[in-house]
């Protein structure tokens, strides 16, 4: 048999000859096993969740997410301020609507938002979302939760910030279980939270506390330490500090945080605000 209206086929000596369709799907396989092969060539996106909330970014990029959440102090940051400026980064900044509506604040505000770091909300009125010992205990009403949310939003208006720009949201006290994540994502809110670890959201903690409390050269030396022992070092970790810490805590981290920005940037670490290392959502709507 020679080529006719039916393509190859079996010739008279018997030898198999391929029909054009055969051709076609060898070549389609060839793509895919090619495909296949870059793939995972490749290092693939790995964020990290916990109970429905982002706890890290990225782990296979070179690049750490600066947190700072604010509620009743706020007394390290224009020395912050100063140190991103200095070293050109940008960091991303949470604060409830308490410390927005606060007068004397409106200046710092006004300087984090001029100099490009992403402002976020942290609750209006710092809530209580869940028992700290049944994380599963949900203590707020879905309505308390979604009134206490866009109020937060409301008092970032003045700043120019809105809804849809501060789509990633810090829970207070950086505490929720899987309801309150649930309602986030419900309303286009992505729920983000510090990568557990190295103790930097231990830098509230005061000389009352008695063991909980965390000096600061320890969770220094602690951030470095971990960055040295684990495979993927700090990438994509959201490092969480507080941006003004109680009085009575003398031995601030701030002092200490040019010293921990320039050893990282050494180590070939990146800085990048929040929203530019996780998933985007639409804008946030109010249910």
């Amino acid at each position: 048999m020679g080529i006719g209206e039916s393509g190859f086929g079996v010739g008279e000596s018997g030898d198999r000859k391929f029909h054009w369709r055969d051709v076609l799907k060898l070549g389609v396989f060839s793509l895919m096993l090619l495909a296949a092969a870059l793939s995972h060539s490749q290092p693939r996106q790995h964020v990290v969740e916990l109970d429905g909330g982002v706890v890290r970014s990225d782990t296979t990029q070179r690049v750490i997410y600066l947190f700072f959440s604010g509620h009743e102090f706020a007394g390290d940051g224009d020395t912050i301020a100063s140190v991103l400026h200095r070293h050109a980064i940008k960091a991303s900044f949470f604060f409830t609507g308490d410390f927005y509506r606060a007068a004397a604040l409106r200046p710092l505000i006004r300087r984090l938002r001029a100099d490009g770091h992403y402002l976020g909300a942290h609750s209006d009125k710092h809530l209580l979302y869940a028992s700290w010992e049944r994380r599963d205990s949900t203590l707020v009403s879905r309505t308390t939760f979604t009134r206490d949310l866009w109020d937060n939003f409301e008092a970032m208006r003045p700043f120019g910030v809105t809804a849809h720009e501060a789509r990633h949201f810090l829970p207070p006290y950086e505490w929720y279980n899987r309801e309150i994540a649930g309602w986030c994502r419900d309303s286009g809110i992505v729920l983000v939270n510090f990568s557990p670890g190295t103790y930097s959201n231990a830098d509230y903690t005061t000389p009352d506390m008695g063991a909980r409390y965390v000096p600061t050269d320890t969770i220094f030396e602690r951030i470095l330490r971990y960055e040295s022992v684990r495979p993927s070092g700090l990438n994509g970790f959201h490092l969480l500090l507080h941006i003004g810490v109680h009085p009575s805590r003398t031995d601030r981290f701030a002092r200490r945080l040019d010293e921990l920005i320039t050893e990282l940037t050494r180590r070939g670490y990146r800085w990048e605000r929040i929203d530019a290392g996780t998933m985007k959502n639409d804008s946030p709507r109010r249910r």
